[in-house]
């Protein structure tokens, strides 16, 4: 399938791995002692399996890495694999992330910290940047790119929707839940973004917000973005309609931010109906936009502090 197999390498980051496995395999030992659990379970329930499984399906022969950084994981897998790329290890990465923890203790242990909405509605319940907002709407999925150099993708003439042009991340070295309250290290992942991909903040005209839809996130978002990139870009928040998929998040919004420069429509955030006050950017709702994308960012923090910015370009700068 590939010309060279040990080119090609597998990033796919998750926040917990097989929450579901860990949690049926514990219910087993619980009931039925240590022969009640299946023998499969560190196979099943492993944060890398899915990592292991991709490059045993693709028969990719490369580096191959499953990163955990929370909420950022799947961006982190990205960024990593654009390294990978850039360093020379591989020509061909698949990058992402895949999260699948709609399980008992995790939406339990969730529901405890009073991050989940609690609105009865489940079509308006996620609503980044609005007012009435009150806690983001879990969801699981997983996002996958296929990173390639330039080279290599021109020499195949490989369809290209989009380039990576800047990786950014920083530790907020702060709380293990709550952001840095000045957003210290949404800025730095922002600002490393840009200077990786060696241009101005004003050139960038769309951001693919973390926008969470909780309390704390979505106003320090805000105002980081703004001290970085002042009030003109455009601003939206994809998990209105996604709800949050916590490692597999940043992986599916970067594909996002990806098809939003190859297709010149900038996504609207769903169900922001009354923008809080205190947040003065320019964010998108209602209705798409159209228009032409030549530069955007997309946006993943997760607990620990861990934030990771990918900033995009369109294939015509080449």
């Amino acid at each position: 399938m590939w010309a060279d197999e040990s080119r090609v390498a597998v990033v796919i980051g998750s926040g917990a791995g097989g929450t579901a496995t860990l949690e049926e395999q514990h219910a087993a030992l619980l009931e039925d002692g240590p022969n009640g659990v299946s023998s499969s379970t560190l196979p099943m329930g492993l944060l890398n399996m899915a990592a292991g499984k991709v490059a045993m399906y693709a028969g990719a022969r490369g580096p191959c890495f499953a990163p955990c950084s929370a909420c950022a994981s799947g961006a982190s897998a990205i960024g990593i694999g654009r390294e990978l790329i850039r360093s020379g290890v591989a020509d061909i990465v698949i990058a992402g992330g895949a999260e699948a923890p709609i399980t008992p203790l995790y939406v339990s242990a969730f529901a405890r910290m009073r991050t989940l909405s609690r609105c009865v509605d489940p079509d308006t319940a996620s609503r980044p940047f609005d007012a009435n907002r009150d806690g983001f709407v879990i969801g699981e999925g997983a996002g996958i790119l296929v990173l390639e150099s330039v080279e290599h993708a021109m020499a195949r003439g490989a369809r290209v929707r989009s380039l990576l042009i800047g990786y950014g991340a920083s530790a907020d070295a702060h709380h293990v839940t709550n952001p840095h309250p000045d957003g210290r290290g949404a800025k730095l992942a922002m600002q490393g973004a840009l200077r990786d991909a060696g241009i101005s903040a004003g050139s960038v005209n769309y951001i693919n917000a973390h926008g969470t839809s909780t309390i704390g996130n979505d106003v320090i978002e805000a105002a980081a973005i703004h001290s970085v990139f002042g009030e003109k870009v455009a601003v939206s928040s994809t998990k209105g309609v996604t709800g949050h998929l916590l490692g597999a998040a940043g992986a599916i919004e970067a594909a996002f931010t990806a098809l939003t420069i190859q297709h010149g429509v900038i996504p609207p955030t769903a169900n922001l109906k009354k923008p809080d006050s205190s947040i003065s950017i320019d964010l998108v709702r209602g209705e798409a936009r159209s228009s032409r994308v030549q530069y955007a960012l997309s946006n993943s923090f997760g607990f620990g502090g861990q934030n990771v910015s990918l900033l995009f370009a369109e294939h015509a700068t080449l």
